[in-house]
């Protein structure tokens, strides 16, 4: 089960996503809401904390999600402060149910992660790829055009065309024929 915590908040955050499972874990901490409150309304226990990358909109509630849980967090970026274990391109972690294989993704910024389970073909992308062919800024520090490409284009290699579930760091999931989003991001990224 995969539930998006910051659903319906309006408030300056990202995504915060509970994979639920034998391993429950978050994908994300969010910012500028009581994310603790919302994964106690599904789970009184987390198993550990998922980074995509550090931009403050991201992790901006790590601190109160450590206070609340004796949990270990998992990021690309040792050196950042509260990351316990680096995740390394085609590395691997267990979520929910499954096992997810790590993507350093740069290009939006230096330590982004992209996990892609092959099976059942879901693949969270953090700030890479958004609904509709939308993408990842590249004007912020670490950004870059040309990398961002290169790492939507990569991913579009991994991923199977039956991907079936597309969470992004922002605005909605996609469901519907989520590989062709990430194909439009591709083709967007090129014209900007």
């Amino acid at each position: 089960m995969i539930v998006n915590l910051s659903e319906g908040i309006q408030a300056f955050t990202s995504n915060v996503f509970l994979v639920d499972g034998e391993r429950t874990v978050l994908v994300d901490t969010g910012a500028n809401f009581d994310v603790v409150e919302r994964i106690h309304e599904h789970t009184d226990t987390l198993d550990a904390v998922v980074l995509t990358h550090t931009h403050l909109d991201h992790v901006d509630n790590l601190e109160a999600v450590l206070t609340a849980f004796d949990v270990e967090v998992w990021g690309h970026d040792e050196s950042f402060a509260g990351i316990d274990h680096a995740l390394e391109d085609e590395g691997s972690i267990t979520m929910g149910d499954h096992q997810y294989v790590t993507y350093h993704t740069p290009g939006h910024k230096g330590d982004h992660l992209c996990l892609y389970a092959e099976d059942p073909q879901v693949l969270f992308a953090g700030d890479l790829v958004f609904q509709n062919g939308s993408f990842g800024r590249t004007d912020l520090p670490e950004g870059d055009r040309a990398t961002l490409i290169e790492s939507i284009d990569r991913m579009l290699e991994v991923l199977d065309p039956s991907l079936r579930e597309l969470h992004t760091g922002h605005g909605p999931s996609v469901t519907t024929d989520p590989y062709r989003h990430v194909e439009l991001a591709s083709q967007m990224a090129r014209q900007h």
